[in-house]
This record gives C-alpha cells, sequence and structure tokens, in this order.
C-alpha cells in the first residue's frame, strides 16, 4: 500500500468524467415565507424548520461540491472545484503511479485530507460540515476478486477500530440496499458507531468496481469495462495494468474504505472516556485511550516540585526516556502529586512515573537507587523499576497496545 497526497483543487474535467457534476447532489428547497433553504429530505411534515410554513419550492438539485476558478480569467474553462472527496486524487494519478513504482495487484493507494463540501444547512456537530479531513485507501484487485477482498477488508476495518479502543458491541454493518448506493458502488457497507447521541456512520467500504479508473480511460473497446462504464469513458489516458503472464490490459476494481477522521476521533473519545468511583468515595475521570494513541505517553513526575535533586533527576529520566522514540513524555512539575496523577488520568496519559527520595539514594532503606515507581493509569497498579527496565516496559507496553 502506497501513500499519496494529492491536489486540493482539481479541473473541472476530473468531476464530469467521475459523475460528481451529475449526480453528487442534494434536494434543495426554498421557503417563500422567510426565505430560508433547506434539504428536502431534511424536513419534517414538509414544513420550513425556521417558520413553520408550507409554502415551499419544488426541491431541486443542488451540487454539493465548492467552485471556484483558476488563472486571471473568469470563464468557463477556469472553473475548478475543492476535491469533495480525497479519491479522485488517486484515480488520476493511477498511471503515474503504475509507471513509477511498477506494482503489482492487489496493491493500495492510501490518502488523508481535507475535503469539502458544500452543505446546504451544516448541522449536527461534526457530521455535517463543509470542511473536513478524510481518509481512504482505495485498493486495486482483479476483476473477479472484488467481492471477496470486499469482505476481507469489512472485517479488516471492523478489527482496526476495535483495536484502537472501540467496543465491538457498539460496531454494526450495515449493508447499503441496492436503492440507496452511490453511482459508482457496487456494493457498499457501513461501519456504524454508536456513539452516545445515537447511530452515527463511521466509514464506509465500497466496492467501486472499474468505474472510476474506467471513466477516466481512453481506448475503452480495448479494455474489460463494464457496460455502464463504457459509457462515461472519454478521458485521455489508459489507465490500466499489465498482466504480466499473457499481456492482456487489467482495468482493476477497487475496494474503497473511506472514513471521517474527526468521527474516529470522536468515537474514540467517547470509548475512553470514564467515571469511576474510587475506594475513598471519590470520583476518578480516566480517558482510557489505548497506550499507542494516547497523546501524552510518560509523565514523569518529581515527589516535590521545588527539590532540586528530584527534579534534575526526573529531566534526566525525561530525557532518556524522549531517546527511545516512544513519542510524547513530559515532565509535570504542577501541584501535588495526586493532583498531577488526576491531570494526567484525565488526559489519558498511560503512565507516570514518579521519581523519589529513594530514587536520587537519599532514602535508600525504602528502596533502591536509580529505581522509580511506575504508576499504570487504568488500574492504578504501581510498580519498581530501574531505569533500564523502565525504558523496555514502557516500549513494550506501546507495541502490544496496538496488536
Amino acid at each position: 500500500i502506497l501513500g499519496l497526497d494529492s491536489s486540493i483543487i482539481m479541473q473541472s474535467d476530473v468531476f464530469m468524467y467521475s459523475g460528481h457534476l451529475d449526480t453528487f447532489s442534494d434536494p434543495l428547497v426554498d421557503c417563500r415565507t422567510c426565505r430560508a433553504r433547506w434539504r428536502a429530505d431534511h424536513l419534517k411534515e414538509q414544513k420550513c424548520p425556521g417558520c413553520g410554513s408550507t409554502d415551499l419550492t419544488d426541491p431541486r438539485p443542488f451540487n454539493l461540491m465548492m467552485k471556484t476558478t483558476i488563472g486571471p480569467i473568469e470563464d468557463p474553462s477556469a472553473v475548478a472545484y475543492l476535491r469533495p472527496e480525497t479519491a479522485q486524487g488517486i484515480f488520476v494519478n493511477f498511471k503515474h503511479i503504475v509507471d513509477s513504482m511498477n506494482p503489482k495487484l492487489p496493491f493500495g493507494v492510501a490518502q488523508i485530507g481535507k475535503s469539502f463540501r458544500n452543505e446546504i444547512t451544516p448541522r449536527h456537530f461534526i457530521f455535517r460540515v463543509r470542511e473536513f479531513e478524510q481518509m481512504e485507501l482505495e485498493f486495486f484487485v482483479r476483476p473477479g476478486d472484488d467481492e471477496s477482498w470486499h469482505d476481507y477488508w469489512v472485517k479488516e476495518r471492523m478489527a482496526w477500530w476495535v483495536r484502537q479502543g472501540l467496543e465491538l458491541d457498539r460496531l454494526t454493518a450495515f449493508h447499503q440496499p441496492k436503492e440507496e448506493l452511490s453511482h459508482y458502488s457496487k456494493a457498499t457497507v457501513d461501519l456504524l458507531y454508536q456513539f452516545p447521541h445515537g447511530l452515527e456512520e463511521l466509514e464506509g467500504i465500497a466496492n467501486r468496481t472499474d468505474f472510476d479508473l474506467g471513466s477516466h480511460s481512453k481506448d475503452q473497446d480495448e479494455l474489460n469495462l463494464t457496460a455502464n462504464v463504457k459509457k462515461n469513458a472519454h478521458a485521455v489516458q489508459r489507465l490500466a495494468i499489465k498482466d504480466l503472464n499473457d499481456g492482456s490490459w487489467i482495468v482493476p476494481y477497487v475496494i474503497e474504505p473511506s472514513a471521517g477522521v474527526e468521527r474516529g476521533v470522536f468515537a474514540v473519545l467517547s470509548a475512553a472516556y470514564t467515571k469511576e468511583q474510587l475506594d475513598n468515595g471519590e470520583e476518578r475521570v480516566v480517558l482510557k485511550l489505548k497506550p499507542h494513541i494516547a497523546p501524552v505517553k510518560v509523565a514523569v513526575i518529581p515527589l516535590l516540585k521545588n527539590h532540586d535533586g528530584l527534579v534534575e533527576y526526573a529531566q534526566k529520566v525525561v530525557q532518556m526516556l524522549k531517546r527511545q522514540n516512544l513519542g510524547w513524555v513530559v515532565l509535570e512539575c504542577a501541584g501535588s502529586i495526586g493532583k498531577a496523577y488526576r491531570r494526567h488520568d484525565e488526559i489519558g496519559t498511560p503512565f507516570c512515573v514518579t521519581v523519589d527520595f529513594a530514587t536520587i539514594g537519599e532514602d535508600a532503606a525504602n528502596g533502591a537507587k536509580d529505581t522509580v515507581t511506575v504508576r499504570w493509569r487504568d488500574t492504578l497498579k504501581q510498580e519498581r523499576l530501574s531505569l533500564d527496565e523502565l525504558c523496555q516496559f514502557v516500549k513494550t507496553q506501546l507495541e502490544e497496545s496496538a496488536l
């Protein structure tokens, strides 16, 4: 699987061939009373949500792409669009990727970046916005192998979200009915997650067949294109890959896992946020993020923030851990040790390392010199480790949490 960072602004021809200019739209109605505009499929009882009027126009298609112009003169040839998805940047670069990297089927191209949609009525927190971060994978396979690969990626993506901390019983694989499929899709499975406010789409895994590469290709009679694609194939490159066994050209089918980054972060935070009742009657708020995705991996805390020996040694421990490239390691010198623990419980730091008087050799009766206390965020368990053991311990825990 290769990585790509394609253009955000793309020429209008790209979206003409992809079908977005014709099909990427929502039904729009106007309220004649208050002049507000709404999506027709979001109205209840055909009433204006703003003023309650039923005097509405007939629905008409509203294209969701954001239009702009490139160059000094604004004419039809200068029209361009901000990409509504990252996928088309992968498809139009397919020939460059094949020519330069010489991949063999099956292979994938992945991309993460901004996408833009001119929503009629942005709403619903992060679920209907005009600018969002998207992560997509276009996985190219042989025609005929597409259904088995589609099943593979549905299972793999479900398992991946579980590895990031989502509960399996709150994930649902919804198979879209044929009448609701996108214009490019042979089959789509939506991964739905039970957010605190209800069930929402987290990711979609679509079987796009050869629609996209076929739509952007020429010499369609030489290629193994489906009938509906041949009608749309007008572009200027042959986007295909050569079979080294018999020399024939293959237009691959595409399996596409596509997810919104903001939705994923929201789901992970929702799953991790926990309130616990402690034995002493107090309540503890803890963000139980998997260690490998926790922003702060380790907090090193001197027992007393004003003791030069403890702070200096804690700084030494921080630098030692940073050299291991484990992630973000911080020195925590604010407040008491108890408050420091609570602060890092709330931001999801999996491990707190305490430097005390035994560490620096001033209280040898209570521990060995050059050892520290490691506190586990989730269990509150504490154990004493040497500095050499500490590095290996953190590295092992981070690696195991990602499995």
